[in-house]
């Protein structure tokens, strides 16, 4: 197993994870320096304060022979002290062994207190502090009474709330929500991290499902696995497109390469005819020829309109690509005495290649205004952010058997829609790869015209 790299996916999981246990663990050692419970240095102000009070004990009982009256004061001090301050402080004296020397009327509770502040002290000369309930020891600080040194114990009433992290650690609730609440910043920060590269790829699929196969640099950021990601589906949508352009060049081949023989052939008719006259035989092949070339047509058509159609794409107003359709369609419907129903244009934007997609709506609404008899009609609807456009006719339709089948190439129906027409059955089937290609769907049925309906769904910008 190799070390974690800070540039791979799970590297940084497993950063974050240790580094938001780092922080927890530096907040648990660093709580003793902030719990007055525990015996600490005094500060050195509180120290100077301190200093200031034994300089006031020596000068008020520099002439006192014995200790009994400076007991004595100490144990009546709090009371006739007219400062709040002073009455907060309470005086205790020790020998240099560390033994108390005090009246018997101080209460249980400050002696036994006392007498563990006085057994934890390692060095009388570093006066220390330490808490105690709602008492303040502070000591030892050397004093000279009565003609000897003593050590003097000063206790003071603690007033000050408990500090935030002994509430934290005295309450284990309240510190699990604070690690929750520290680490999720971090959580959150790699969580985006994770899904900024997964996004990206998320919205090239997307791309790529609707036709877009263009190579995305963002791809190839972030952490190495994404990176590896990313560089394998850039180099997929590479060869997908250079798939996409060999097949459209190979259909332009194939259709160029039939153009010659056919000429020779419609050419070699021709003479025939000249020759021999006019025979039923020499009519059907030049028939036949020509109905070859119309096919031969429609795959240079559909060649030219697929080459590099889905390499460019752009955002276009339904307004722009359909206003000049309608008006064409409906000046040719007029010249066939036909009436042609159009709708209103919504305001909406549509992701296409604009050749494409109006040569395949051009080609639905033309069969329409072809096959239909009296009246053609268009619906144009916006719902759930994709747009519908349903073409229909009064013509004779197509029977319910073959309506699955009419977007096949070369296929053709068995009516006299197109056995009358000459149709090559290329038209629908450029149309359906047409709407394909922009992550449409397309669908024929039975109009209440009577004749076909061909609707088109495609997803808006």
């Amino acid at each position: 197993m190799r070390l974690p790299k800070i540039t791979s996916l799970y590297g940084r999981i497993f950063a974050i994870f240790w580094f938001t246990m780092f922080l927890i663990v530096m907040v648990v050692l660093s709580l003793p320096s902030f719990d007055p419970r525990n015996s600490r240095a005094i500060s050195p102000h509180h120290h100077d304060v301190m200093l200031k009070v034994r300089d006031r004990v020596e000068e008020n009982f520099a002439f006192a022979d014995t200790l009994e009256p400076i007991l004595k004061a100490f144990e009546e001090r709090p009371s006739r002290e007219k400062d709040k301050d002073d009455r907060r402080l309470r005086l205790f004296l020790t020998d240099l062994d560390g033994r108390i020397i005090a009246q018997d009327k101080r209460p249980e509770f400050m002696f036994r207190s006392l007498r563990n502040f006085v057994s934890s002290i390692d060095n009388p000369e570093v006066p220390r502090q330490r808490l105690y309930g709602k008492t303040m020891f502070t000591g030892p600080l050397p004093i000279y009474l009565a003609g000897q040194d003593y050590f003097l114990i000063i206790a003071t009433k603690w007033h000050e709330p408990p500090h935030f992290l002994l509430q934290l650690f005295d309450h284990p609730i309240r510190l699990l929500l604070v690690v929750m609440l520290v680490s999720t910043p971090f959580l959150l920060w790699l969580a985006w991290a994770l899904s900024q590269p997964a996004r990206r790829l998320e919205e090239a699929a997307k791309r790529v499902s609707q036709g877009v196969f263009e190579m995305d640099p963002e791809l190839e950021k972030g952490t190495s696995e994404f990176r590896q990601a990313g560089a394998s589906f850039n180099q997929m949508v590479e060869a997908v497109n250079m798939m996409i352009r060999r097949q459209q060049r190979l259909l332009s081949d194939i259709s160029h390469e039939l153009r010659s023989p056919l000429a020779r052939l419609r050419m070699a008719q021709a003479l025939a005819s000249r020759k021999q006259g006019e025979s039923n035989e020499l009519n059907r092949i030049d028939l036949e020829a020509q109905r070859l070339e119309q096919m031969i047509g429609k795959l240079l058509e559909l060649s030219s309109l697929q080459v590099d159609s889905h390499l460019t794409r752009e955002c276009q107003p339904l307004s722009s690509l359909l206003e000049d359709l309608f008006a064409d369609c409906q000046f040719e419907a007029q010249q066939m005495n036909k009436q042609m129903i159009l709708p209103d244009i919504p305001k909406q934007e549509i992701y296409c290649y604009p050749q494409l997609l109006m040569s395949a709506l051009e080609n639905i609404i033309r069969n329409a205004i072809c096959y239909g008899q009296h009246q053609i009609q268009v619906s144009i609807w916006v719902e759930a952010g994709e747009v519908t456009i349903r073409v229909e006719d009064d013509g004779e339709g197509v029977s319910e058997e073959e309506l699955s089948s009419i977007f096949r190439p070369f296929y053709r129906v068995s009516t006299a829609r197109d056995r009358h027409s000459g149709g090559t059955g290329l038209g629908l089937a450029i149309t359906e790869n047409a709407v394909r290609q922009h992550n449409g769907r397309i669908n024929a049925e039975r109009s209440e015209l009577g004749g076909l309906l061909i609707e088109v769904v495609l997803p808006l910008a």
